[in-house]
């Protein structure tokens, strides 16, 4: 009888989820290149194989639900992309500053497949690091810490790139604003390393620099400037190249602790964004500098320090008419001994918590890729069959752009095969649209509010329904999507089988 009894809750949790699944909703996973955590899975392996991993990673990423994917792309000053700035990354090539064997663009055909399937590319920067290991140093003449060491300052085993010298931030902007410029690229995403983690006993070596341009500040208040002018002035270069390239940023999920700040959280955690990385993210989306935040939420409900359901309603509720979307820690569960992350549960459970707390313009991001592959759970099916069993689309950020493309006109044939749909959709702007496929059966309204009746989205203007035949009738709409996920009126209904 217990059994049966877990049984039926496990299937009303199901149905739960599948009746809640949103419409639209950012699914991501960040794909990690630092240390090959995972991707490639060495270094210096031949180009083909690199880009079989590639796509063996996001079409598993694909097959979960996701959108979107997050990869790093400069981890430490170095590119996995064909840049005249910085050297190549030895992660991808085996040797810092030699491109791969035989030679393509990582970065160009990353973009490619991932655009093939539908999805968001974001691309992930990690803006000041400059080694991660201060006392080895492989680089060529060009890499920032030959060209520049004045910039340069060694902490707690890494070296990073100051924040506080103007010439230095410039820099950063312009690799990153040449990313924007050569490559079709959904969003510059940047994580949690403006300064460094705090380091015992040890203290960040910037006081010549904070001499020379503190001007009077306090040296806090100093650092957390140099941070906002840099995001401030990133966050304009990326929009004045291509206005329609998001700009994300994924901070340490503790903003202030509410000890210190009645606006804090109600956390005790021991680093903050605001107190020790000098990261005020609560201005980033006051100014509107950045499209989303994705807090890095990586512990359990009810932890002592930090809390899931403490931080979760609080970064939502400090969303200032931008996104925010959620890092979820599916590393804990490869890690951790704790019954907390053995199973699929606190996963579960957090995701079912930013549904039901999150209703508009939220989503979240699994790090990283390569967990999946390590899990002795039924991670991946538990969110195919019960979480994401229909697609999403990201959410639009209306201030960037709301105008959505004209709505198709759509025709279809019928045959023992099944039914044949074409479209025409007039595209003004002359930019890159998919569409999206509605079917609706025996006599159901028509109601494009359904994720459960989309069939496809695709880029072609044609679709074939195997499927049809297996109904008695069906109605059909098709929806024009544009490059920010702004959807059209629907087509034309047209019912075959009547």
């Amino acid at each position: 009888m217990l059994r049966l009894t877990n049984f039926l809750l496990l299937l009303l949790v199901a149905c739960q989820l599948g009746a809640q699944t949103p419409k639209r909703e950012l699914r991501a996973a960040w794909i990690a290149t630092v240390a090959n955590i995972d991707w490639p899975s060495k270094p210096g392996l031949p180009s083909e194989e690199q880009k079989e991993q590639f796509i063996a990673r996001l079409d598993e990423l694909k097959s979960i639900g996701c959108n979107a994917i997050i990869v790093q792309v400069r981890p430490a000053s170095d590119a996995l992309y064909d840049s005249k700035i910085e050297p190549w990354c030895h992660y991808l090539t085996g040797k810092q500053g030699s491109p791969p064997e035989p030679y393509y663009d990582p970065l160009t055909f990353m973009v490619e497949e991932t655009h093939k399937r539908n999805m968001e590319f974001h691309a992930w920067f990690n803006p000041f690091r400059a080694l991660v290991d201060s006392k080895k140093n492989d680089n060529p003449p060009n890499h920032v810490t030959r060209a520049h060491p004045e910039w340069i300052i060694s902490y707690g085993g890494k070296s990073y790139i100051d924040p506080g010298i103007p010439d230095a931030r410039a820099y950063v902007v312009n690799v990153i604003a040449d990313v924007v410029k050569r490559y079709d690229i959904d969003a510059v995403h940047l994580d949690d390393y403006f300064y460094p983690y705090r380091v015992a006993g040890q203290q960040f070596g910037d006081g010549r620099c904070y001499n020379a341009h503190g001007h009077g500040m306090n040296k806090d208040d100093w650092r957390r400037d140099n941070v906002n002018q840099f995001v401030a002035d990133l966050s304009g270069r990326i929009k004045y190249i291509k206005p329609y390239v998001k700009f994300g940023i994924s901070p340490f999920g503790v903003y202030r602790n509410n000890d210190k700040d009645p606006n804090g959280s109600a956390t005790h955690a021991g680093t903050t964004c605001y107190d020790d990385l000098y990261s005020d993210v609560l201005l980033w989306m006051q100014k509107g500098w950045i499209d989303y935040l994705m807090p890095q939420l990586y512990w359990e409900h009810n932890h002592k320090a930090a809390s899931f359901n403490a931080l979760m309603p609080w970064w939502y509720g400090h969303c200032y008419k931008r996104h925010v979307y959620y890092g979820l820690g599916v590393y804990r569960m490869t890690e951790s001994k704790s019954s907390i992350w053995s199973g699929v549960n606190e996963l579960m459970w957090q995701l079912r918590d930013i549904r039901k707390g999150c209703p508009e313009n939220s989503g979240y991001a699994f790090y990283s890729a390569s967990c999946f592959n390590k899990l002795h759970v039924p991670l991946k099916d538990s969110l195919r069959k019960n979480f994401c069993n229909n697609p999403a689309l990201p959410p639009a950020m209306p201030w960037i752009d709301s105008i959505p493309p004209a709505p198709p006109t759509l025709k279809v044939t019928s045959d023992a095969k099944g039914s044949e749909l074409s479209w025409q959709e007039s595209n003004v702007k002359k930019e890159p649209i998919k569409y999206v496929v509605y079917r609706f059966t025996n006599n159901e309204p028509v109601n494009l509010d359904h994720p459960s009746k989309i069939i496809s989205i695709q880029q072609s203007a044609t679709f074939t329904d195997t499927e049809a035949k297996n109904f008695k009738q069906c109605t059909y709409v098709v929806t024009a999507l544009d490059r920010l996920w702004n959807e059209s009126k629907g087509s034309n209904h047209v019912v075959v089988g009547k």
